[in-house]
Parts: structure tokens; sequence; C-alpha cells
């Protein structure tokens, strides 16, 4: 499997920003897909994951309401649409496979992109 993450670029705090993630290799509409980010010095974090109709998502608090995961399975693409960044959304985003087929909280990602990366300056 194959993800290609894009769309990431410096931006001014209170804009936004939105990521795609290119898969192929397998049938991308079987899985969960997720983001993760991983700011300097700090562990990779799970921020959203989207099951693989797309019909369940979920956030983690500090995401939430600002940021919008989606896909397209059409597309083999996973978005992230990101509003009202902050300069503590800085960090390296990478875009994740789960290793599971039909399993809409995934238990382990076992695919990865190869991040892009977001600043958000203040």
């Amino acid at each position: 499997v194959q993800l290609q993450a894009s769309g990431g670029g410096l931006v001014q705090a209170g804009g936004s920003l939105r990521l795609s993630c290119a898969a192929s290799g397998r049938t991308f509409s079987r899985y969960t897909m997720g983001w993760f980010r991983q700011a300097p010095g700090k562990e990779r974090e799970f921020l959203t994951g989207i099951s693989w109709t797309g019909s369940i998502t979920y956030y983690v608090d500090s995401v939430k309401g600002r940021f919008t995961i989606s896909r397209a399975n059409a597309k083999n693409t996973l978005y992230l649409q990101m509003n009202s960044l902050k300069p503590e959304d800085t960090a390296v985003y990478y875009c994740a496979a789960c290793g599971t087929s039909y399993e809409w909280r995934c238990q382990s990602y076992v695919y990865w992109g190869q991040g892009t990366q977001v600043t958000v300056s203040s």
C-alpha cells in the first residue's frame, strides 16, 4: 500500500489548509483511514479517523470543531480540512491506513504516508 500526503505549507494563525492523501495498492474503500501529526520533540499523535464508507468519523478534542476528515473512495483519496489553525498545530502531518478491513475504530494503523509539513505562524 502506498500513501502520498500533500497540501501542507505555511499559513498564518486563523488560516486554513486542506491536506490530501492519495492511496494505491489495495482496495481503499474497505479500510478505515486516519490522520496523525508529529511536532518537533513530541510523539506522533492521532487526530482523527474515518470509517471505510465515511459514515463514521471521530476526532481528538484538540482538533474537534476545527478539522474535518473526509474521503472520496472513487478517487482513492483522503482529505483533512483544517480551519482556524493555531501555532500549536505546527507539525508534520501523516495519513495512515488501517491494517484490518471493515474495522471502524482501527486498532492498528500499519500503512503510512511520508508526511507533509504544516507550519502555522503567529
